[in-house]
Protein backbone atom coordinates (compact mmCIF):
# COMPACT_ATOMS: atom_id res chain seq x y z
CA UNK A 1 0.00 0.00 0.00
CA UNK A 2 1.26 3.63 -1.15
CA UNK A 3 2.24 5.98 1.53
CA UNK A 4 -0.50 8.15 0.81
CA UNK A 5 -3.00 5.65 1.17
CA UNK A 6 -1.43 4.92 4.57
CA UNK A 7 -1.68 8.57 5.81
CA UNK A 8 -5.33 9.00 4.83
CA UNK A 9 -5.84 5.93 6.97
CA UNK A 10 -4.42 7.74 9.84
CA UNK A 11 -6.43 10.64 9.03
CA UNK A 12 -9.73 8.83 8.91
CA UNK A 13 -8.28 7.59 12.16
CA UNK A 14 -8.45 3.63 10.70
CA UNK A 15 -7.00 1.14 12.93
CA UNK A 16 -6.00 -0.30 9.50
CA UNK A 17 -3.06 2.24 9.72
CA UNK A 18 -1.21 0.98 12.12
CA UNK A 19 -1.38 -2.69 10.35
CA UNK A 20 -0.49 -1.32 7.54
CA UNK A 21 2.47 0.53 8.81
CA UNK A 22 3.80 -2.54 10.52
CA UNK A 23 3.47 -4.78 7.19
CA UNK A 24 5.15 -1.71 5.52
CA UNK A 25 7.67 0.16 7.75
CA UNK A 26 7.67 -2.68 11.00
CA UNK A 27 11.67 -4.04 10.07
CA UNK A 28 12.99 -0.91 9.07
CA UNK A 29 11.60 0.58 12.89
CA UNK A 30 13.00 -2.41 14.40
CA UNK A 31 16.10 -2.15 13.11
CA UNK A 32 16.81 1.18 13.55
CA UNK A 33 15.49 0.58 17.15
CA UNK A 34 18.37 -2.23 17.63
CA UNK A 35 20.73 -0.49 16.36
CA UNK A 36 20.69 1.84 19.46
CA UNK A 37 18.82 -0.26 21.66
CA UNK A 38 20.70 -3.65 21.01
CA UNK A 39 17.84 -5.60 22.93
CA UNK A 40 14.34 -7.37 21.21
CA UNK A 41 12.24 -6.94 23.83
CA UNK A 42 13.01 -2.83 23.70
CA UNK A 43 12.89 -2.59 20.06
CA UNK A 44 9.39 -3.74 20.19
CA UNK A 45 8.35 -1.76 23.00
CA UNK A 46 9.95 1.17 21.02
CA UNK A 47 8.20 -0.19 17.74
CA UNK A 48 4.81 -0.16 19.82
CA UNK A 49 5.83 3.79 21.14
CA UNK A 50 6.84 4.59 17.39
CA UNK A 51 3.05 3.57 15.97
CA UNK A 52 1.19 5.77 19.07
CA UNK A 53 3.48 8.52 18.32
CA UNK A 54 2.23 8.68 14.83
CA UNK A 55 -0.70 7.71 15.64
CA UNK A 56 -1.14 11.07 17.76
CA UNK A 57 0.85 12.66 15.21
CA UNK A 58 -1.27 12.23 12.14
CA UNK A 59 -3.20 14.06 11.78
CA UNK A 60 -2.63 17.02 12.09
CA UNK A 61 0.59 16.53 10.58
CA UNK A 62 1.10 15.25 7.00
CA UNK A 63 4.57 13.69 6.38
CA UNK A 64 6.02 14.23 2.87
CA UNK A 65 7.69 10.94 3.08
CA UNK A 66 6.06 8.69 5.89
CA UNK A 67 9.57 6.05 6.39
CA UNK A 68 11.34 9.49 7.42
CA UNK A 69 9.03 10.35 9.37
CA UNK A 70 8.20 7.22 10.80
CA UNK A 71 12.18 6.70 11.20
CA UNK A 72 12.90 10.24 12.75
CA UNK A 73 10.26 9.13 15.22
CA UNK A 74 11.88 5.61 15.80
CA UNK A 75 15.81 7.43 16.06
CA UNK A 76 14.11 9.88 18.71
CA UNK A 77 11.99 7.02 20.67
CA UNK A 78 15.07 4.53 21.04
CA UNK A 79 17.58 7.27 22.24
CA UNK A 80 14.89 8.39 25.07
CA UNK A 81 14.95 5.04 25.83
CA UNK A 82 18.48 4.30 25.73
CA UNK A 83 19.02 7.06 27.70
CA UNK A 84 16.74 5.96 30.56
CA UNK A 85 17.84 2.51 30.79
CA UNK A 86 21.79 3.73 30.73
CA UNK A 87 21.58 7.27 32.90
CA UNK A 88 25.20 7.20 34.40
CA UNK A 89 26.42 4.29 32.29
CA UNK A 90 29.13 4.28 29.04
CA UNK A 91 29.51 2.52 25.89
CA UNK A 92 27.06 1.75 23.12
CA UNK A 93 25.36 5.00 21.64
CA UNK A 94 27.64 6.73 23.99
CA UNK A 95 30.39 5.93 21.99
CA UNK A 96 28.32 7.51 19.09
CA UNK A 97 28.19 10.61 20.97
CA UNK A 98 31.62 10.45 21.94
CA UNK A 99 33.13 10.45 18.34
CA UNK A 100 30.75 13.55 17.70
CA UNK A 101 31.23 15.98 20.02
CA UNK A 102 34.49 17.00 18.83
CA UNK A 103 32.72 18.62 15.99
CA UNK A 104 28.79 19.41 17.36
CA UNK A 105 28.77 21.86 20.44
CA UNK A 106 26.12 20.07 22.78
CA UNK A 107 23.61 21.36 25.68
CA UNK A 108 20.09 21.40 25.88
CA UNK A 109 19.10 24.65 27.54
CA UNK A 110 16.04 26.75 25.73
CA UNK A 111 18.99 29.35 23.93
CA UNK A 112 20.90 25.56 22.48
CA UNK A 113 17.80 24.26 21.86
CA UNK A 114 16.70 27.29 19.26
CA UNK A 115 19.51 26.99 17.42
CA UNK A 116 19.30 23.09 16.72
CA UNK A 117 17.07 24.10 13.34
CA UNK A 118 20.19 26.60 12.23
CA UNK A 119 23.12 23.52 13.14
CA UNK A 120 20.87 20.86 11.31
CA UNK A 121 20.79 23.64 8.50
CA UNK A 122 24.52 23.59 8.38
CA UNK A 123 24.89 19.80 8.77
CA UNK A 124 22.39 19.03 5.88
CA UNK A 125 24.57 22.00 3.79
CA UNK A 126 27.99 19.80 5.08
CA UNK A 127 26.70 16.32 3.97
CA UNK A 128 25.48 17.64 0.81
CA UNK A 129 28.90 19.33 -0.52
CA UNK A 130 30.85 15.63 0.42
CA UNK A 131 30.68 12.71 -1.90
CA UNK A 132 27.70 10.04 -1.62
CA UNK A 133 30.26 7.31 0.01
CA UNK A 134 30.78 9.92 2.55
CA UNK A 135 27.91 10.92 2.72
CA UNK A 136 26.52 7.06 2.99
CA UNK A 137 29.09 5.75 5.36
CA UNK A 138 28.38 9.55 7.77
CA UNK A 139 24.31 8.75 7.90
CA UNK A 140 24.72 4.82 8.63
CA UNK A 141 27.31 5.34 11.28
CA UNK A 142 25.20 8.76 13.21
CA UNK A 143 21.45 8.67 11.99
CA UNK A 144 20.90 4.57 11.90
CA UNK A 145 23.90 4.16 14.64
CA UNK A 146 25.11 0.82 12.20
CA UNK A 147 28.23 -0.36 13.61
CA UNK A 148 31.47 -0.02 11.45
CA UNK A 149 31.61 -3.62 10.96
CA UNK A 150 28.46 -3.52 9.34
CA UNK A 151 28.76 -0.39 7.24
CA UNK A 152 32.41 -1.94 5.99
CA UNK A 153 30.22 -5.13 5.42
CA UNK A 154 27.73 -3.17 3.65
CA UNK A 155 29.72 -1.69 1.19
CA UNK A 156 32.82 -3.98 1.01
CA UNK A 157 35.41 -1.90 2.72
CA UNK A 158 38.00 -2.57 5.51
CA UNK A 159 36.97 -1.59 9.07
CA UNK A 160 40.04 0.80 9.18
CA UNK A 161 38.50 2.22 5.91
CA UNK A 162 35.22 3.15 7.69
CA UNK A 163 37.31 4.25 10.56
CA UNK A 164 39.45 6.72 8.95
CA UNK A 165 36.85 8.07 6.52
CA UNK A 166 34.19 8.57 9.75
CA UNK A 167 37.92 10.92 11.38
CA UNK A 168 37.96 12.50 7.99
CA UNK A 169 34.63 13.69 8.12
CA UNK A 170 34.07 14.03 11.61
CA UNK A 171 37.25 16.35 11.16
CA UNK A 172 35.73 17.89 7.96
CA UNK A 173 32.29 18.81 9.87
CA UNK A 174 34.30 20.73 12.71
CA UNK A 175 35.87 23.04 10.41
CA UNK A 176 32.73 23.35 8.07
CA UNK A 177 30.92 24.49 11.09
CA UNK A 178 33.62 26.22 12.26
CA UNK A 179 34.06 28.41 9.07
CA UNK A 180 29.75 28.83 9.54
CA UNK A 181 30.69 30.46 12.80
CA UNK A 182 29.26 27.35 14.88
CA UNK A 183 30.73 27.30 18.02
CA UNK A 184 31.92 23.97 18.47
Amino acid sequence: MPDEEIIELFNMRSEQAIARTSQRYGAYIKKIAYNILNNTADCEECENDVYNTAWNRIPPERPLSLKAFLGRIARNTALDMYRYKTAGKRGGVGELLVELDECIPSGQSVEEAAETKELAEHINNFLSGISKTKRIVFVRRYWYSESVREIAARLGFGESKVKSMLMRTRNELKKYLERQGVAV
